[in-house]
């Protein structure tokens, strides 16, 4: 199984939309920026048919070094999650034959 890279979209998107790859390149880095910088704002991201990534706050919390087994406090930290929406999980079960 392979990856999807930012690469491998700025290549769709000059095929398929006939796009220049500086202009693929700049449309594939706004739409991650733009998602990017909502994130930083605090603001959650809903993508139709898609997902959603949301903010999650994580307490402190007492953790351990799995490799030494010493003990090791986890900082306080503000994580993103994505949950798939379902369109998209249904596209991923086999649900729906191709993506619109």
């Amino acid at each position: 199984m392979s990856a999807l890279t930012k690469a491998d979209m700025v290549n769709q998107l000059t095929i398929r939309l006939r796009l220049t790859r500086q202009q693929a390149r700049k449309l594939v880095d706004g739409f991650f920026d733009e998602i990017s910088q909502n994130l930083i704002e605090g603001n959650e991201v809903k993508l139709s048919g898609f997902g959603n990534f949301e903010l999650k706050d994580k307490k402190a919390r007492p953790g351990r070094n799995p490799k030494t087994g010493e003990n090791a406090p986890v900082q306080a930290r503000r994580v993103v999650t994505f949950k798939a929406g379902q369109k998209l999980r249904g596209w991923v079960d086999g649900q729906y034959n191709k993506v619109d």
